[in-house]
C-alpha cells in the first residue's frame, strides 16, 4: 500500500486534507472495520446454528435460556452492549490481576464479543425460523430414508434452512457493517474514527464524512453482489424455467 500512496502522490498534490498520510488512515481504518465486522460475524454464525437447534428443542429447559440470550441482545441497544463490553468488565473485582486483562485492556477484543454476541442473537432467530419452515415431508422423508436426527438436520434440514435463511442473512451482514460505525465510540480507529480524526484537524466534515460514507456505499454494494451471486447459485432451482 506504501508504494500505491506514493504513486497517486502527485495526483494529489496541492489537496490538503485527501493526502497519502490520510489515505493511510483511511486504508488502516478500513482494516479495521472489516476485521471486526468479519470474524465477529464468522464467530456469530457459528454460535447461532446450534443455538437456533437448541431454540426450537420440544424441551423447555433446553430453548428457554436459547430465547432469553436472543430476547435479551435483540431487545437492548448494541451501543449499550457495547459499553457494558467495554466498560463494564474493567470494573469486575480481580480481572485485572488475571489473563483476561490483556483482552479487556484492547478495545478491540471487547468490541468484538460485544458484536459477536449480537449478531449471533439475530441470526439464530433467522435460522430457528428458517429451521421451523422446513416441510415436514422432507423430514419424514428422510426418516422414511432410515436417517437419524443428526444426520437429518446435517443433509436434509440445515443445508433447506441455509437456502430459506439467506436473503434476510444477508441484511444480518449489511447491518453489522453499517453498526460497526459505533465502535470508534470506546476509541477504535476504524473508518467512522478516521472521519472524526480528519474532521478535527481540518475543520471539514462534510469531505471527512462524505468520503466514509462512499466507502461504506461502496462495501454495502459488493456484499449485495455477492449474497446476489449466492442466492442465484444456491435457490436457482426455485427460478422460473424461461
Amino acid at each position: 500500500m506504501e508504494q500505491w500512496f506514493a504513486h497517486i502522490a502527485p495526483w494529489l498534490a496541492g489537496n490538503e486534507i485527501f493526502t497519502p498520510a490520510t489515505l493511510a488512515r483511511y486504508w488502516d481504518g478500513l482494516v479495521n472495520t472489516v476485521q471486526l465486522v468479519f470474524i465477529s460475524l464468522i464467530v456469530g454464525l457459528g454460535m447461532a446454528v446450534p443455538l437456533a437447534i437448541l431454540r426450537g428443542s420440544p424441551r423447555a429447559w433446553v430453548r428457554a435460556p436459547v430465547w432469553l440470550y436472543t430476547y435479551v441482545f435483540r431487545g437492548t441497544p448494541l451501543l449499550i452492549q457495547l459499553y457494558l463490553a467495554y466498560y463494564g468488565f474493567a470494573f469486575v473485582p480481580g480481572v485485572q490481576e488475571t489473563w483476561l486483562w490483556f483482552f479487556i485492556e484492547e478495545p478491540f477484543y471487547p468490541a468484538l464479543f460485544a458484536f459477536t454476541l449480537n449478531t449471533a442473537a439475530y441470526t439464530t432467530e433467522i435460522f430457528h425460523g428458517a429451521i421451523r419452515a422446513t416441510p415436514r415431508g422432507q423430514i419424514e422423508a428422510a426418516r422414511a430414508y432410515g436417517m437419524s436426527t443428526a444426520l437429518a438436520y446435517r443433509r436434509i434440514v440445515l443445508p433447506s434452512a441455509f437456502r430459506r435463511a439467506l436473503p434476510a442473512y444477508g441484511n444480518e451482514v449489511i447491518f453489522m457493517l453499517h453498526a460497526s460505525a459505533i465502535a470508534s465510540t470506546v476509541t477504535i480507529m476504524d473508518l467512522t474514527g478516521t472521519a472524526y480524526y480528519v474532521y478535527a484537524r481540518f475543520y471539514t466534515p462534510f469531505p471527512a464524512f462524505i468520503f466514509v460514507a462512499l466507502v461504506y456505499m461502496a462495501l454495502t454494494f459488493m456484499i449485495l453482489a455477492a449474497f446476489r451471486l449466492l442466492e442465484k447459485r444456491l435457490l436457482r432451482h426455485l427460478q422460473t424455467a424461461a
